[in-house]
């Protein structure tokens, strides 16, 4: 029987791939599911002791008694046990998708298109995805987005290219017919105050900064924040940014120990911790507590892994951008099925509390077929040139931007293989170097490759 159960899940998991994926992905299913999984397990134990009540003979030993209900106990535990854990598991996940995803009539979002539940991609030749990393850690006052990319997929092939935005941009555009735009029709910054660093219009500072200043201001949401940063981003990168996916840093801590780490590539020395003591909401300075070394194919735990991909004193902006776009190519290659199977229930949990998104239920059975193409094909990284387009964040040339990403995403991604770096000539911590062509796109796989700096 056991045989045959396994055999039928076997094939109903690889002749029924979309059906299995939907029952996944809905609340209303995995509930049934678990449901049928407790009845299964509840008749499989009572076959078994109904088995041994019509099948012992009539007249046995004490002892026979006794081994022969050991043996039923034994057997009613090896049904008992899997079938709680697989229950267990359902409802973990029946928890995630109920508390990260919403359907679409029972969540607000200002910026989000309608789901086109028979064809999702039909008019979405590439869908767009604001990535946030929101830090509203001990110490700081409200929430700051440090960490601000998009994600660009090809909804045909999974093709991926990922841009990121500096956490120290001024002037932030908003679209024309967005009301935002008439509260800053010459982008997020205070032009009474001059041409200087005006750290409270950094790109961080709009997620908290704008829906205290103008709550409601873009009609009813769950998280006008996002909102702000999505339709500032679509405008300064020109593209129609669909959803966000928004992970807090505590979370993420959460979910890279429950996978059982995360491998990467250390090229220089990394610092852990330390504050500049400047900016908005800031702690105050303070030196790093350590760094991370550089080596090939280093295995990190959740601590390290969060500040592999944030950590910056010392450091440039750009080099963390570069750190965190391969945390998550690592993260898009790390899926282990084994790790996913034993400690779902934990990745579950840390989920909950990493994620928060407007993407809706009815999205999600297409979104994870699409994300099965993301992880076979190819991710690159957009370079903005910020020696031409943003060699400060004061006045960032926003149209060139557009011109580069218009021009990458109407061409087929370039394979690069990365430059020798030059060796650091002094003692503090080296700063890595472009390794790519001003403007063009770089195959992940190169770049996240282990090719150190040398210095202490």
């Amino acid at each position: 029987m056991s045989a045959g159960l396994l055999a039928l899940g076997v094939y109903v998991g690889l002749a029924q791939r979309d059906s299995v994926i939907a029952l996944a992905l809905s609340p209303s299913g995995l509930l049934v599911a678990t449901a049928t999984v407790v009845v299964l397990g509840t008749g499989w134990i009572w076959v078994v002791i109904s088995s041994h009540k019509l099948l012992r003979p009539i007249s046995m030993s004490y002892t026979g008694r006794l081994t022969g209900a050991l043996v039923v106990g034994l057997l009613c535990f090896g049904i008992a046990v899997p079938t709680t854990v697989t229950a267990q598991t359902v409802m973990a996940q029946r928890d995630l998708i109920g508390s990260v995803f919403k359907s679409q009539g029972s969540s607000r979002s200002a910026t989000r298109p309608t789901v086109n539940a028979k064809d999702p991609w039909a008019h979405i030749p590439r869908l767009n995805i604001l990535l946030l990393g929101g830090d509203n850690g001990n110490g700081r006052t409200g929430t700051r987005t440090d960490t601000v990319m998009v994600a660009s997929i090809d909804t045909k092939t999974g093709n991926t290219a990922l841009m990121s935005l500096s956490r120290n941009w001024m002037r932030m555009p908003f679209p024309a017919n967005s009301p935002l735009h008439a509260k800053y029709p010459d982008g997020f910054w205070d032009p009474s105050l001059g041409n200087v660093e005006q750290p409270q219009y950094y790109l961080d500072a709009m997620y908290d900064t704008v829906p205290k200043k103008y709550p409601g201001l873009l009609g009813q949401t769950d998280n006008e924040g996002a909102d702000v940063v999505k339709l500032a981003a679509s405008a300064a990168f020109g593209l129609d940014i669909e959803y966000y996916m928004q992970v807090s840093l505590q979370g993420f801590q959460k979910i890279i120990d429950a996978l059982g780490g995360l491998t990467v590539n250390i090229n220089y020395r990394v610092p852990i911790g330390g504050e500049y003591g400047t900016g908005p909401g800031a702690n105050k300075a303070k030196l790093p507590s350590g760094y991370l070394q550089p080596g090939p194919n280093q295995k990190l735990n959740g601590h390290d892994a969060l500040w592999f991909a944030r950590g910056r004193y010392g450091l440039s902006d750009p080099s963390r951008q570069e750190r965190q776009r391969c945390t998550i190519h690592a993260l898009v290659n790390s899926a282990d099925p084994a790790t996913l199977v034993t400690k779902y229930q934990q990745i579950a949990a840390a989920g909950k509390e990493m994620l928060r998104t407007d993407i809706p239920q009815e999205l999600l059975s297409a979104l994870v077929q699409l994300g099965l193409k993301v992880k076979k094909a190819n991710v690159t990284n957009i370079d903005l040139n910020s020696a031409k387009n943003f060699p400060s964040g004061k006045n960032p040339n926003y149209s060139g931007m557009r011109e580069i990403i218009r021009n990458a995403l109407s061409a087929h991604p370039a394979t690069t293989t990365p430059a020798t770096r030059k060796p650091a000539t002094h003692k503090t911590t080296p700063k890595p170097t472009t390794t790519t062509t001003p403007g063009t796109a770089q195959n992940l796989n190169d770049a996240c490759a282990y090719h150190p700096t040398t210095g202490n």
